[in-house]
């Protein structure tokens, strides 16, 4: 191999070592973007989970408050 054909193998090799290195900083950056969306997501379902739980409570609270008022309910309303 001759000192310019050798030149030109080093100058090849790194251009591919700098496309794979910004190549790796681009999929450092997504993943990071992706791990705060997957944090934020997580967070955002545990809200809805408890704010589920929330509702569901107050609808079975309801639910028993009706059934003991059903029977002080006359049966004939006409």
């Amino acid at each position: 191999m001759t000192l310019q054909h050798f030149s030109n193998y080093i100058s090849h090799m790194e251009n591919e070592l700098n496309a794979l290195e910004s190549k790796l900083a681009q999929l450092i950056q997504v993943s990071s973007q992706l791990r705060a969306e997957n944090h934020q997501l997580r967070q955002e379902l545990a809200q809805a989970l408890s704010s589920n739980r929330l509702c569901n409570d107050k609808i079975d609270s309801a639910k028993a408050r009706l059934e003991k008022l059903l029977p002080t309910f006359p049966e004939d309303l006409s």
